[in-house]
């Protein structure tokens, strides 16, 4: 058999994978995003300078996120070297060493409040004629639907459903596809947001819902590019915890769910039954995975306790303890 160039090894690779059905979505975008690279940068083919430049390219990222990826370019050298022997592969003592999840650090709705000031408060630019609304809505969305930033990132116009009070949101994380109903307060700013990117730019349905331009084409924000955009709000809004911690935009995400239990516990909802629901919106299969986002804070420790009394503490003897 003959040895594939590059792009037929990719493509092979991936349709073999997707054939025993692998949905391979991260994978795939992965191994052409490096492929374009190497095109890029003049070179042939996947070989160790053209590895070595990539895998400098991702140093930013977290130390698991470069791992999983780097795995999976070596599971594709492998796959290559079935009927290429000569193929390269990268040297596994190279990855990066895996570290623990660290602590999410929660973010309170007053300083949502704060982040939102300062998105109002953000001049548009010729890039990004829709800067200040698109990062408003940005931290509306994470923060009071649970997003993934990939699905926010993801997000069509045409995903946007019965007038702004429903999204779409499409093959998620596992294949899993979801109905996001929006509070009243979130229909409304995305129904503003909708207004303001009608009188700007292009309101076809297969446009990004967030938006900016390049040469006068409009352009879905890219994952890098709005990290990093929220991580300055994070800063300018002083957005940190009791130890001076950052949070990360995924926290966002943790948030939303612990929020969601205060929420409960405050209106004397039975917590345990709505745990199913809170899984199904988050796109969860089991409240299992969304237990992992429910922390023991101090709030949801004082609610909790409170209502354990309430229910128990004429059982107690004595003094409280």
């Amino acid at each position: 058999m003959y040895a594939l160039n590059l792009e037929q090894a990719v493509e092979c690779y991936l349709e073999h994978k997707i054939s025993l059905g692998l949905h391979f979505r991260q994978e795939s975008w992965l191994l052409r995003h490096i492929q374009k690279q190497i095109v890029e940068d003049g070179r042939g083919d996947l070989d160790a300078i053209a590895y070595e430049r990539w895998d400098n390219s991702i140093r930013d990222r977290h130390a698991n996120t470069r791992r999983k990826w780097q795995q999976i370019v070596y599971n594709f050298c492998l796959y290559r070297r079935r009927s290429d022997p000569a193929a390269f592969a990268p040297d596994t003592e190279g990855f990066a060493r895996r570290r623990p999840y660290v602590t999410p650090v929660i973010v309170e709705p007053e300083q949502i409040g704060r982040m939102l000031v300062v998105a109002t408060g953000l001049s548009s630019t010729g890039s990004s004629p829709l800067r200040g609304p698109c990062m408003r809505l940005a931290v509306v969305l994470l923060y009071t639907c649970g997003l993934r930033l990939g699905e926010l990132l993801r997000l069509r116009l045409s995903d946007v459903e019965d007038s702004g009070r429903v999204l779409r949101i499409r093959e998620s994380k596992f294949g899993r596809s979801r109905l996001i109903p929006l509070s009243e307060s979130a229909a409304a700013e995305l129904r503003a947001y909708l207004d303001r990117r009608r009188a700007l730019a292009s309101a076809k349905a297969d446009t990004s819902l967030l938006c900016n331009c390049c040469r006068g084409a409009l352009h879905p924000y890219s994952h890098p590019g709005m990290q990093a955009a929220l991580m300055n709000l994070f800063d300018a809004a002083r957005v940190h915890d009791e130890y001076g911690r950052r949070p990360r935009v995924h926290d966002l995400r943790h948030s939303f769910a612990l929020q969601a239990l205060i929420r409960w516990y405050r209106q004397r909802a039975d917590v345990q039954s709505k745990l199913p629901m809170l899984a199904l919106y988050m796109g969860h299969a089991s409240i299992e995975s969304s237990a992992y986002y429910l922390k023991w804070v101090p709030t949801l420790r004082r609610l909790a306790s409170e209502r354990f009394e309430e229910r128990f503490g004429y059982l107690v003897e004595g003094d409280s303890l």
